[in-house]
């Protein structure tokens, strides 16, 4: 048990490292822009996942996508809302405000599976709810100043927990579990389709294919299905500490790779919260023990 265990946390760790890849990769794009970015990166991941599917299901893989009924669907549906806010947001502000915005997942899920599922809150998520809240304003009111871009980004990079919240709750409410990731194909589709006529004329070069088609399968596809097999031996809120090590690691290969270099105001703000995060996440582990 302890090997597995130790093995299920490496993996985890694997998975964020390849997760936080997107930021930087996406800086050395030549020509494609907003929603394209995200047409061929959901695209990409879509292909992979089908093929994945084809592969080990054969025929039997739209039997499965039509025996997950409403949750799968709906879940595949938030899947394709956190595909294209993630990398529309990309493209508008830093890679910091984008992962640090992010990390809002676990408590707005925890405040919203109090009100739809009649889950209780804890006190310390409460408290590391009103800090975690005051380092992102902070964040927002530095990129008010800064660029107004910015703050489109951040409010678009917000669309992604949001969505993360709606998705755990459904799947919760639904009493059953579905699997991620025929999810992740419908939503990779659904955000595909979307986005492709927004797109048109596309002006993506073949460098820059070749970037979104590493992002798709490398930073999208193969670290959630690895997910979902490292998840079975972690409790939920070590999966929520492992990865808040994706922040960290991508705002790292923004700045190493990309020379984007966090405002100190961000980094300030980001600390706060991961911080607090963190110490809430910690705090829920011990419980378990």
């Amino acid at each position: 048990m302890a090997t597995s265990h130790r093995r299920a946390v490496a993996g985890m760790l694997l998975v964020t490292l390849m997760w936080s890849i997107a930021g930087v990769v996406t800086r050395q794009l030549d020509s494609a822009r907003s929603f394209e970015v995200t047409f061929w990166r959901s695209l990409f991941t879509a292909l992979s996942l089908g093929a994945y599917y084809a592969f080990v299901h054969g025929r039997s893989t739209l039997k499965l996508l039509a025996d997950g009924g409403r949750p799968l669907w709906i879940s595949g549906l938030m899947w394709s809302v956190m595909f294209t806010c993630f990398m529309v947001a990309l493209t508008l502000t830093t890679v910091a405000n984008v992962l640090i915005t992010m990390s809002l997942a676990p408590l707005l899920t925890a405040v919203l599976a109090r009100f739809t599922l009649g889950h209780p809150v804890a006190r310390r998520t409460w408290f590391a709810i009103v800090i975690a809240g005051a380092g992102i304003v902070w964040m927002y009111g530095y990129s008010v100043s800064a660029d107004p871009k910015h703050l489109l980004g951040s409010m678009v990079a917000l669309g992604v927990p949001v969505a993360s919240a709606i998705n755990w709750n459904t799947l919760q409410r639904s009493g059953r579990s579905v699997d991620l990731v025929p999810a992740l194909l419908i939503g990779a589709l659904i955000s595909s389709a979307v986005t492709l006529p927004l797109s048109l004329p596309l002006q993506a070069s073949p460098h820059d294919i070749g970037l979104l088609a590493v992002l798709g399968v490398f930073q999208l596809a193969i670290p959630c299905m690895l997910a979902v097999r490292v998840a079975r031996a972690l409790h939920a809120p070590e999966i929520s500490l492992l990865a808040l090590l994706e922040i960290v690691f991508g705002i790292a290969w923004a700045w190493l790779g990309a020379s984007e270099q966090p405002a100190p105001q961000v980094l300030a703000g980001g600390a706060l919260v991961l911080a607090t995060l963190a110490f809430n996440e910690a705090w829920g582990m011990r419980r378990l023990a």
